[in-house]
């Protein structure tokens, strides 16, 4: 099994990416998604939302109520670790959940938006850092309907790009066009997924 971990700021382009890479073959364990598994209603996870942060993060339907609870963790560095401390815990679990169904030969790539952040990067035989540059990335989250402000605050809330640079075995740069980011996406899996599984025993390689 060659296990990738696949990182990169709000508005870089990752998710892109990690469809690129599951229609090579790879299994993507998306952390994102898997996040929110674990706080739909009537989940432990959730449960445990609201007694750290009071009924006001719910909806109506008693499902979380993402723009509420967003309003207090960006605004507030402690409260952001103590909803970390809920779920990335849960995340982590599940994410091993699906790994170890996963064939033994299996390419799986982890979405892990806050792989640095965590100091999960050891935990792969590969490190893939997607980047685009800071406006980019600002009119990108603009277009998914956040303010300038609030784009600029969750971008400063993650690690920097010379922090996911210190961990990265291969960084893409998705500033550009959708053609040139696929193209990269070729090159790293022909490079580090193709040519490692020709090699006798594996073992990984790299650029």
């Amino acid at each position: 099994m060659l296990r990738i971990g696949l990182t990169g700021g709000i508005g870089s382009g990752k998710s892109t990416v990690a469809a690129l890479l599951a229609a090579r073959g790879a299994l993507v364990v998306d952390a994102d998604r898997i996040a929110r598994e674990v706080v739909e209603p009537g989940t432990p996870g959730l449960a445990a939302v609201v007694e750290v942060f009071g009924p006001g993060v719910l909806t109506a339907e008693g499902a979380l109520d993402r723009p509420a609870l967003a309003g207090i963790v960006f605004a507030d560095p402690d409260a952001r670790a103590r909803l970390d401390g809920i779920v990335h815990p849960l995340v982590r679990a599940r994410a091993q959940e699906v790994i170890g169904a996963a064939p033994d030969d299996a390419v799986v790539v982890q979405d892990v938006p806050l792989l640095v952040e965590t100091g999960q990067a050891g935990a792969h035989d590969l490190v893939l850092v997607v980047e685009a540059d800071l406006e980019t990335r600002v009119a990108r989250l603009g277009l998914r309907g956040l303010s300038e402000q609030d784009a600029r605050a969750r971008i400063a809330a993650q690690a920097t790009d010379s922090q996911r640079r210190a961990v990265a075995d291969v960084v893409l740069d998705n500033s550009g066009t959708p053609e040139d980011l696929a193209a990269q996406v070729d090159r790293f899996w022909d490079t580090h997924v193709a040519r490692r599984a020709q090699r006798p025993g594996g073992g990984d390689v790299h650029a």
